[in-house]
């Protein structure tokens, strides 16, 4: 293992790709600390002390801590997710964009550009909704958040925000570009580590003071790592379904007669519909901060991460979405006919339509098996800190991102080492990352 860390520094190109990556995180993670103008930042942290089981937590820990402190990287890359899973969406959706998808590199140009717009758009309408919220929020003793507010403030917010998000977003394509990794998934992936340093203090100062003990300390850690191994094993699980291919003879040559396998992923769907059910859920909390009708407060106040409604609600979107992405990225008909095209069957099945419906059957049995474990994984963190006094938030969507950036990083740092030769980055394994 040493070894093989030492060889990466031994390749010019994957040295400079790495520490052009930690530059631009740390770029990033700068950033994450310079506040907004107009904003009393002690009266907020009173604000948002007492958090961490509420949506405003929840989006905080994500966001690296930038919108406990509401600095100029507040609204973090999420727009961007936002924009580019509508964009991916549409092309599967909505014809005009799938022929755009298909005109190869000029194609992909103009979305990407699309989706940069979408961006921007996105930006102005979150910041100027958390603009109007700043304005509301008092802290325990009534003091107001914001020092001076007015229209000058919501304007000055929302070009500061999305100014903020804009510059993130280069940050990402320089990394996917000159670095080592796909940069926005390595954006989160900072943001979200940033916090384990705090969860580790705030765990041996509870149990230094008597609050926690270390018993229970230790049981903690060793489900976190029994939690990573089986997320690492589920991200990696997939059917294999066999392929045979028939002879086929051309000339004086015979060419087939080969056997292949269709890998279908256990969790085909990603992150995604963690990330829409949060969306979705997280409506009701938005309206109720920009309106004061009793109602809506009281639906918004249910929709916490400590309701049982929230965390019901919060599986059945996350099922929904599982099918609802799996269905739209994935075409039985499309993959049976590719299969029969190429003089390829599936043992037992007749090529056509018997196999595209028993991929389907196939499909939505791993889509099941796939979609509860992502809502058990989602709904961990809500029951370790209401059940079991955890101080701070493990598991969820966050957790699924962090395993499966450190999978894809290493998939491609041992790329590197292999085509020049090296060692692979992990001996006797095969480091795979996600087909998202």
């Amino acid at each position: 293992m040493i070894a093989s860390i030492q060889n990466i520094f031994n390749i010019p190109e994957l040295r400079r790709r790495i520490f052009f990556t930690l530059g631009m995180l740390a770029v990033y993670r700068i950033g994450c600390h310079i506040p907004t103008p107009g904003i009393d930042s002690q009266v907020l942290a009173q604000f948002f002390s007492g958090t961490e089981g509420t949506l405003l937590g929840l989006v905080s820990a994500f966001t690296g801590g930038a919108l406990e402190r509401m600095t100029i990287f507040a609204l973090g890359i999420m727009p961007y997710i936002s924009a580019s899973i509508i964009l991916q969406l549409l092309t599967v959706v909505f014809e005009p964009v799938q022929r755009l998808s298909k005109e190869g590199e000029q194609g992909r140009k103009t979305i990407t550009r699309w989706t940069r717009y979408g961006t921007v758009v996105l930006s102005v309408v979150q910041g100027a909704g958390i603009a109007i919220g700043l304005q509301t929020m008092r802290g325990p003793a009534g003091e107001p958040v914001v020092t001076h507010p007015g229209i000058a403030f919501i304007l000055l917010t929302i070009i500061t925000l999305t100014a903020g998000t804009a510059f993130i977003m280069w940050i990402g394509e320089q990394i996917t570009e000159r670095g080592i990794g796909n940069g926005i998934s390595l954006i989160i992936f900072a943001g979200i580590v940033a916090n384990m340093p705090s969860a580790i203090v705030n765990s041996l100062r509870l149990v230094k003071t008597g609050a926690m003990g270390p018993m229970v300390l230790l049981l903690i850690v060793a489900a976190m790592v029994l939690v990573v191994w089986a997320i690492i094993f589920m991200e990696r699980a997939q059917r294999r379904i066999p392929i045979h291919h028939a002879k086929r003879v051309v000339g004086m040559k015979t060419y087939g007669g080969q056997s292949s396998h269709l890998p279908l992923k256990l969790n085909m769907a990603g992150v995604i519909p963690p990330i829409f059910a949060s969306s979705i859920i997280m409506f009701p909390a938005t309206i109720a901060s920009l309106v004061d009708i009793p109602w809506v407060r009281t639906v918004a106040g249910m929709m916490t991460p400590s309701n049982w409604l929230y965390n019901v609600l919060f599986v059945a979107f996350i099922i929904f979405f599982c099918y609802f992405y799996t269905a739209v990225t994935f075409n039985p008909v499309d993959v049976a006919e590719n299969v029969k095209r190429q003089g390829g069957y599936v043992p037992g099945i007749r090529p056509g339509s018997e196999t595209a419906d028993y991929l389907d059957v196939v499909l939505g049995r791993l889509t099941f098996a796939g979609a509860i474990y992502v809502s058990a994984v989602c709904v961990l963190p809500t029951i370790l800190v209401s059940e079991f006094n955890v101080p701070f938030y493990f598991g969820g969507t966050s957790l699924l991102i962090v395993v499966g950036v450190g999978l894809d990083t290493a998939a491609q740092i041992e790329a590197h080492l292999i085509s020049r030769s090296y060692e692979g980055f992990m001996k006797g394994a095969s480091i795979k990352g996600r087909r998202d």
